[in-house]
């Protein structure tokens, strides 16, 4: 589409789940019952995105993702409303990509074809492990059995299918790991999300650690594992755009999550969403970070009241450049050096030239970006790199 107008993306935040996972530090709730809220909640969504329609004026809309919680808990009917009112807001691009994260419970994957009815497209599929001893650690709703159905489904239903897998399990060996790839890659996912499980404040599982009694694997273990998720993923034919994820050539890349790591405006709905936007008429005169009420009941009262259900905040051009560097530095073509000059980063900046010399960072003129080892030590590097 040769319109001229600005990409965008919209992220649809739907905070439901039938369990909530002992190692999530996301913004969700148990799914109880809860038909009259989800209705209400469904109904605020589409008034916020009207609203903030008026904020970003005409837009190509390049991608929708529906994240959570467990978004193929949502009633398709919702879904569809979602999608067809965001196409009439913003001008859709001709290759617009709708995708949904989901959970691959018998219950769930038998709404996968009223999901694909509804115009979703691509599936992010939450399988996490292949073996049940790991699936009941990980306090999941399914059993491998059931990941097993659901790939095959997915595969069948939706034109792109995206697998999440975690690894750096607590007893799990990198001969394990390597079995659990090669049989996830023969199902044929042409896009691959392996996280290494990182234990979050507050959660069920940093208590359990805090107990001892879970033991997760030393860092070099884990960095063993990282390793041989890139070697095995690598000779199948999937290239590491991102940190922690992988496809089979750049037309499987996921576009909407490109659209935070290349710093895309996008637009974030529902309770706890986040959503970045280019204002100019601000008092900064650019980024504008938007967040949502988090509870639910806040969040649907804040958009009856308000007309949208966030707080905003005027990024400063310091601000906005480390938000660039935290989320460039993780895809593979980095971020430009022009994007840097509020953190004064240049080719020639002493702290630069060292980072290169140590292997962390690409020799590259014009985009600060990071070696694969620099990717392992991201972290790290960012630290450096934005003090």
């Amino acid at each position: 589409m040769s319109d001229g107008l600005p990409p965008l993306g919209l992220y649809v935040h739907w905070p439901y789940c039938a369990r909530i996972c002992p190692y999530c530090d996301f913004n969700v709730v148990r799914d109880r019952g809860r038909t009259d809220e989800q209705a209400a909640l469904a109904d605020a969504i589409l008034a916020d995105m009207t609203a903030q329609r008026v904020l970003t004026g005409p837009r190509r809309l390049s991608s929708i993702f529906f994240g959570g919680g467990t978004p193929s808990l949502m009633d398709p009917a919702a879904v569809a409303r979602v999608i067809e009112t965001a196409k009439s807001l913003w001008s859709p691009a001709d290759d617009l990509e709708i995708s949904l994260e989901a959970n691959p419970t018998d219950a769930e994957a038998g709404r996968f074809d009223a999901l694909a009815d509804a115009g979703v497209a691509r599936l992010s599929l939450g399988v996490q492990a292949l073996d049940d001893a790991s699936l009941k650690m990980l306090g999941r709703n399914h059993d491998a059995g059931s990941a097993r159905r659901a790939i095959a489904t997915a595969a069948r239903l939706f034109p792109r299918l995206s697998v999440d897998l975690i690894y750096a399990r607590p007893g799990q060996t990198d001969a394990a790991w390597r079995e659990e790839l090669a049989e996830m890659l023969a199902f044929g996912p042409e896009h691959v999300s392996p996280y290494q499980l990182t234990i979050e404040a507050g959660t069920a599982f940093d208590r359990a650690v805090g107990r001892g009694r879970i033991v997760p694997p030393d860092e070099d273990l884990a960095a063993q594992l990282f390793e041989t998720t890139q070697e095995v993923l690598e000779a199948a034919g999937f290239d590491a755009y991102e940190v922690s994820n992988h496809a089979r050539g750049p037309a499987a890349r996921s576009r909407h999550n490109l659209v935070y790591w290349r710093g895309v405006d996008y637009v974030g709905v529902g309770p706890g969403a986040h959503g970045r936007l280019t204002l100019p008429s601000g008092p900064t005169g650019g980024k504008v970070a938007t967040t949502a009420r988090a509870k639910i009941a806040d969040y649907i009262a804040a958009v009856a009241a308000d007309g949208t259900g966030f707080e905003r905040e005027d990024l400063s051009p310091i601000e906005a450049a480390e938000e660039r560097l935290l989320l460039g530095l993780r895809i593979d073509d980095g971020v430009a050096f022009a994007e840097m000059a509020a953190l004064d980063l240049f080719p020639d900046t002493p702290k630069v030239k060292s980072l290169v010399e140590a292997g962390l960072l690409v020799d590259d003129p014009v985009r600060l970006r990071a070696t694969r080892r620099g990717r392992l030590l991201l972290d790290r590097l960012t630290g450096v790199l934005a003090t």
